[in-house]
């Protein structure tokens, strides 16, 4: 399973570095503050922080989390010379980290198994490779992977409950998605009273926070889904702003 989960994360990395490739680093993204060389110093960013996790889980602990760390740590890549060659180095070096990888892995969220950690790197990639895209005026295509940042969002709905000072909800929510090629993708039990479905690549702008709610084709049956729906997220940290 990692071997194509790593897969996955190189494919959707190349993928990206082919956008930005002539890029100006300068232009501001849709994440306030954020340009481009933000998106991607803070992908390089968070490869170091999983290598460390994994290499030296006693340092990762140690290292001060204050409440700039993301922005901070962004601005500071953001403007390094060779900024798109550190990212490939960082990425290629975490692949070979999780491939050989064994146990649980320290995080800044819940600690995570080394495919749980290939697959939130792929889920990462994926959201901020959309705000360099939009940032750039590109249109991605949509590929299978996306089933990963959909697996995410499904996977993180009690942790979305949480982070929003909800309880968690007791009862399942069935999740429906089309993928890419008209392919069905499903969670939970088929007979839950609580259902959301919709395009698979609109439930991924949905738990990313990459498209308001309001644009996206999803629908909400029941209580408990159309609770969790406006609070969906994919990612650690505290609730997003959503756009």
């Amino acid at each position: 399973m990692i071997t194509e989960l790593l897969a996955d994360l190189d494919a959707e990395s190349r993928s990206l570095d082919e956008i930005v490739q002539g890029a100006d680093f300068s232009v501001p993204t849709p994440a306030e503050g954020w340009t481009v060389g933000h998106q991607i110093g803070h992908l390089m960013w968070t490869d170091k922080a999983a290598i460390l996790a994994i290499t030296d889980p006693e340092a990762f602990k140690a290292q001060p989390l204050t409440a700039d760390i993301v922005d901070r740590t962004a601005a500071e890549a953001a403007v390094l010379p060779d900024l798109v060659e550190l990212w490939r180095d960082s990425r290629a070096a975490l692949r070979e980290h999780l491939a050989k990888a064994e146990g649980k892995i320290l995080w800044f969220g819940p600690p995570m198994s080394p495919a749980s950690m290939a697959t939130a790197r792929i889920m990462e990639t994926w959201a901020h490779g959309q705000d360099v895209a939009d940032a750039l005026g590109v249109v991605r295509e949509p590929t299978a992977r996306i089933k990963h940042v959909c697996h995410i969002g499904v996977r993180t709905m009690g942790f979305a409950f949480l982070l929003n000072g909800l309880a968690v909800p007791e009862v399942p929510v069935r999740v429906e998605l089309t993928g890419p090629s008209g392919e069905l993708w499903t969670w939970g039990p088929q007979d839950a009273e609580n259902r959301v479905s919709g395009p698979a690549l609109d439930f991924a702008w949905l738990v990313t926070q990459r498209r308001n709610r309001e644009e996206l084709a999803i629908e909400a049956v029941g209580p408990v889904a159309q609770e969790w729906v406006p609070i969906a997220q994919a990612f650690a940290g505290p609730p997003g702003g959503g756009r």
